[in-house]
C-alpha cells in the first residue's frame, strides 16, 4: 500500500506535513498559519526526496513563517467579516463595474469562502470569487478581479496574458506578488 501522508519535524520550522497528490504536477510547499507547513507530493516522487527539497527550502519556509506572524499581530487576529451579505454585494458591485470599464464578459459569478483560492475563472467564464477579497487592500482586490477577468480571453498564464493585465495594472507581476504575500490562510 503506498504511503499517503508522513509528519516530519524540522528544528527551526516545527512538523511538516508532506502529502500524496495525485493532482500535483511538482513538489509544493503551501505555509498557512493554522493549518502549518506542508508540502503536496505528487506521483513518482518519493517521501524522502520530498523531504529533502523541503529542508533545501527550509530559509524561504521560515521567512513565510516570520512575514505571517507579522502580518496576524499587526491585524491583531485572523480577519473576520461581519456582514457577509454586505461583502458578497461589495464584491458582486466591483466586479460588475471593472467588467464594464474594461470590457470583459463573464457569465455567472459565485462568491465562496475557500481555503486555498483568491478566485479562478472556468472555460465558461463562471467567476469564482474569495469572500475574504473584501478584506484586501482595495487596489489587490480590484487586481484578482482582474485577474480573473482577463481569463475570460486568455484561459493560461502565458505570455498574453500577463501582457494584457499588465496593460490594465501597470504592474500586474508585482500585485501578484502582494497578493500572494497576503496568503488566502492568513485572513
Amino acid at each position: 500500500m503506498i504511503q499517503s501522508q508522513k509528519t516530519v519535524e524540522f528544528r527551526e520550522i516545527g512538523p511538516v506535513i508532506f502529502e500524496r497528490s495525485f493532482r500535483a504536477q511538482r513538489l509544493i510547499i503551501n505555509v498557512r498559519p493554522l493549518a502549518g507547513v506542508r508540502v503536496a507530493v505528487p506521483e513518482g516522487v518519493s517521501f524522502r526526496r520530498a523531504v529533502r527539497f523541503a529542508e533545501s527550502k527550509s530559509s524561504w519556509i521560515i521567512h513565510q513563517q516570520q512575514h505571517q506572524k507579522a502580518l496576524m499581530e499587526k491585524n491583531g487576529k485572523i480577519g473576520e467579516i461581519s456582514n457577509i451579505p454586505q461583502a458578497k454585494d461589495n464584491l458582486c458591485t466591483r466586479l460588475k463595474k471593472l467588467s464594464n470599464q474594461y470590457g470583459y464578459i463573464y457569465n455567472k459569478v459565485f462568491i465562496r469562502q475557500q481555503k486555498t483560492r483568491w478566485g479562478s475563472c472556468s472555460a465558461k467564464n463562471n467567476i469564482n470569487l474569495n469572500l475574504k477579497l473584501v478584506l484586501l487592500p482595495a487596489e489587490l482586490m480590484d487586481y484578482v478581479i482582474l485577474h480573473e477577468l482577463v481569463h475570460t480571453k486568455h484561459k493560461n498564464h502565458g505570455k498574453a496574458f500577463w501582457t494584457e493585465l499588465n496593460k490594465i495594472t501597470g504592474d500586474a507581476k508585482g500585485l501578484a506578488r502582494r497578493v500572494k504575500s497576503h496568503g488566502v490562510g492568513l485572513l
